[in-house]
């Protein structure tokens, strides 16, 4: 066998779906988790990218009016030089590789060029647009059939491809690809073929994505929908047929209570994922801008030191998930287990915080009702004379427990498990949505991140709501010159996004 193919990669065309994250397959998944290099196109959402290394080189092969388009031969040759270094390559894609992809063109080089490969399908944008608008493409009664059809054929073309005459007489629906800017000559060549013009269309943009938009109109009146002048632009599927004069209601997709709602969610970026979850699935497009950072301590020696004298504790208290998963991995890491916390017993703030204890197996002995510190403390107050305390910590923080313990007649130690940072430098991203006006709402989940956003944006924070998870935190942004316009019951992030639910709803 040659060094050559010894060493050569292996390239997977992977279809991404439509849009929505939660649309792409396990084995698309297992593609990109093995990637070193991954070549995507922009309707690919972001977010699927999470799924491949953080050593995989992703590169993003250009966006209409913001960067240059590769070329398909530029794409070609990337692929191939790829391989040839021994890289596994992901050529991922919008929709299925061999719907409207060019995906032939590239398993044709792939062949020619020797090079070992995989087709991933994926959902394709014709058959997510039905789910999504309840516009089924197929009816028991209405349409046995469906025709896939571009709307851009290619440019070295002297003549249409495409039989308008029959797809005219078709009996079913059609669904047109990447038909906006050629709108008027297609939908004209249909109507002169002998489409009746009162045709009924439904036209989706952005197909799964949370700025999902569904225009219902006649064939003789999707061109005008379709022009610069509407502003519809790409991308764009375009289903016609009588399945789309069933009686027009608002789908599913566009019923969720936070649907055209743009979201920040400033949480550490490590503990986002749950929060941003519980607002995607109702609607939220999110932007993920962290203001604070965890890290570990400096200096370890001190957790050290403490963790060997566990013993003298009668209590040991953790006012946040961060504060368990700190200590109780150092534990570990250091060679203890969690026999070392056998006699002490374990009061929590809140649920996030029980929830983090019992994925070390461990159960709290205290809880309060309300969740914050003074309910914590008042709770502990009955067992505090006499008895040691050990308060996990950030570096920072409020010292309502320690001081209420103290006047309650316990010992109190404290102890820094990790650093809570500002960040000091916005995402793009995020400063250009807000300066224009474009997010809705801003979670606000402690004050250090109240303080750390006034001073990332300041006045620019004024043009969206301010969702607040506490009392303490609202008090902080109102002495900040910001006015919290919802306050979580209950203080959780479930708590705070049912707040913005309400309000969205009244």
């Amino acid at each position: 066998m040659s060094q050559e193919s010894q060493t050569v990669g292996k390239v997977f065309l992977v279809g991404a779906g439509p849009g929505d994250p939660g649309l792409i397959t396990l084995r698309a998944i297992e593609c990109l988790q093995q990637a070193d290099a991954v070549l995507y196109d922009y309707l690919v959402n972001p977010q699927i990218l999470a799924h491949a290394s953080p050593a995989a080189q992703c590169t993003c092969l250009g966006q209409h009016g913001q960067t240059r388009i590769w070329q398909q031969s530029e794409i070609n040759e990337e692929i191939v030089n790829l391989a040839r270094q021994g890289k596994t390559v992901v050529r991922l894609k919008g929709g299925d590789p061999a719907v409207f992809a060019r995906g032939a063109e590239e398993v044709r080089v792939l062949i020619e060029q020797g090079i070992p490969f995989e087709l991933v399908p994926g959902i394709t944008a014709a058959l997510a647009a039905a789910s999504y608008t309840e516009v089924a493409v197929t009816h028991r009664e209405l349409s046995s059939a469906v025709a896939l059809v571009t709307g851009q054929e290619h440019a070295d073309k002297d003549q249409s491809s495409l039989d308008y005459e029959a797809l005219a007489r078709f009996p079913g629906t059609l669904v047109i690809y990447m038909g906006v800017t050629s709108a008027d000559r297609w939908t004209a060549s249909l109507l002169e073929a002998g489409k009746p013009a009162e045709t009924p269309v439904v036209i989706v943009r952005r197909c799964s994505f949370p700025n999902q938009e569904t225009v219902h109109c006649r064939l003789d009146e999707v061109a005008q929908q379709l022009s610069r002048d509407q502003g519809m632009r790409p991308p764009v599927v375009v289903i016609i047929g009588v399945v789309a004069d069933l009686p027009e209601t608002v789908s599913w997709f566009e019923k969720r209570p936070l649907f055209g709602q743009q979201i920040m969610v400033t949480r550490p970026a490590s503990q986002a994922n749950g929060l941003i979850k519980q607002l995607t699935t109702l609607g939220a497009a999110v932007i993920c801008q962290p203001a604070i950072e965890i890290s570990p301590p400096q200096d370890w020696k001190p957790v050290d030191a403490t963790l060997e004298n566990l013993a003298k504790f009668d209590w040991l208290v953790f006012s946040s998930s961060n504060g368990v998963r700190a200590l109780l991995d150092r534990l570990l890491k250091t060679g203890y287990d969690m026999r070392a916390l056998g006699g002490v017993r374990l009061a929590a703030i809140g649920p996030g915080t029980v929830e983090a204890l019992e994925r070390y197996h461990l159960t709290v002995d205290l809880q309060p009702a309300e969740y914050r510190a003074e309910a914590l403390a008042e709770a502990l107050a009955s067992e505090a004379p006499g008895q040691a305390f050990l308060l996990v910590r950030a570096s920072r923080g409020r010292e309502v427990l320690a001081e209420r313990l103290q006047e309650a007649g316990a010992t109190v130690e404290q102890l820094v498990v990790y650093q809570s940072l500002d960040v000091t430098a916005a995402e793009a991203q995020a400063s250009e949505q807000l300066a224009t006006g474009n997010v809705d709402w801003v979670t606000v989940t402690s004050s250090a991140i109240a303080r750390s956003l006034a001073a990332l944006f300041g006045d620019q924070l004024a043009a969206s709501r301010l969702a607040s998870i506490s009392p303490i935190t609202s008090q902080t942004l109102r002495e900040l010159g910001l006015s919290p316009a919802v306050e979580a019951e209950q203080y959780t992030m479930q708590g705070l996004v049912a707040a913005i639910v309400r309000a969205e709803s009244a």
